[in-house]
């Protein structure tokens, strides 16, 4: 017959973190999060167009003075580059920003830049999932 030894069970070790520390880390703790805007832009049907984004695109929260900035673009060109847009067509394209606060109800897609012709979407309802259609023309 085997004979079998016993094995030791060894106990862990009891980890004693400070309160302070544990406070400190609960509060610092922050979620990242992300807004995605899937962009739908029709071109005039006579000509042709060309567009482009610029990194002063942000989503501002209505009734707040956080701008939460453009952090990933897919599909269109970032200036001083241009994206060709055919007379008629619809180009698509997609924007990704930083998460917006956990209290926005609403915002607006703002590119502020030095001359006529931003993108501009106002008055957008905030979602569960922070994915959003936009069209532009």
């Amino acid at each position: 017959m085997p004979t079998t030894t016993p094995t030791k069970t060894k106990k862990k070790p009891k980890v004693n973190i400070d309160q302070k520390i544990k406070r400190k880390l609960a509060s610092s703790h922050e979620v990242e999060s992300q807004v995605i805007v899937h962009c739908h832009y029709r071109a005039a049907p006579e000509e042709a167009e060309a567009i482009r984004i610029w990194k002063t695109t942000f989503l501002i929260p209505k009734g707040g003075n956080r701008k939460c900035k453009l952090i990933h673009h897919e599909n269109i060109t970032l200036c001083p580059l241009w994206t060709e847009v055919p007379a008629g067509a619809i180009h698509r394209f997609t924007l990704v920003f930083e998460g917006l606060p956990k209290d926005c109800l609403s915002f607006d897609l703002i590119e502020k830049i030095p001359q006529p012709g931003g993108f501009v979407c106002t008055d957008i309802s905030r979602n569960n999932t922070d994915v959003y259609h936009v069209q532009f023309q």
